[in-house]
């Protein structure tokens, strides 16, 4: 099993420190319904995007992207180089997450489809109407029923965890 790289442990810390900055040092009562997703950082640690939601329902997610990344992402930079230990602190931009609001359309959807009993051609054309995209959106799981084939452990499959397949013969 592959461990976490280098890019995604420093992402997880900086996404740690930015809730903890966020939440005890920023005042701004625009951005107290801000909740940071993920925070994705490049291969040599120059830039971060940082993906946000907004809640109740991504109410006002353009005015808070706009403070985000306006000079409230200098002051972040400058509390996040006080708080981790890194050579450089990577350039943040800030980007609103779509994919939960996009999970809720899909489930919305798939609920109309099998309300009105038409199975599974309705859920189909359900996952059609959101698109590709959204249909295996990580909030949304896999609710089109797209079958991805075994899993990489599943016996038989040829996957790492598998076991080679028993023979027959007695040979």
């Amino acid at each position: 099993m592959k461990e976490f790289d280098r890019t995604e442990r420093i992402g997880a810390e900086l996404r740690r420190e930015l809730v903890a900055i966020l939440r005890d040092e920023v005042r701004d009562p625009r951005l107290h319904r801000v909740t940071l997703q993920e925070v994705r950082v490049s291969r040599d640690l120059s830039w971060a995007k940082v993906y946000f939601t907004c809640f109740p329902l991504d109410e006002g997610s353009q005015e808070q992207a706009r403070l985000l990344n306006g000079k409230l992402a200098g002051f972040l930079r400058a509390q996040l180089a006080r708080r981790v230990r890194l050579r450089t602190i990577p350039q943040l931009h800030f980007e609103h997450d779509e994919s939960i609001a996009r999970g809720e359309h899909l489930t919305h959807l798939i609920d109309e489809a099998l309300a009105s009993g038409q199975g599974d051609g309705a859920v189909a054309e359900a996952a059609q109407d959101v698109g590709p995209a959204a249909a295996m959106t990580p909030a949304a799981g896999n609710p089109a029923g797209v079958d991805a084939g075994p899993s990489r452990d599943e016996p038989g499959s040829g996957g790492r965890g598998s076991a080679p397949p028993a023979s027959a013969g007695g040979g």
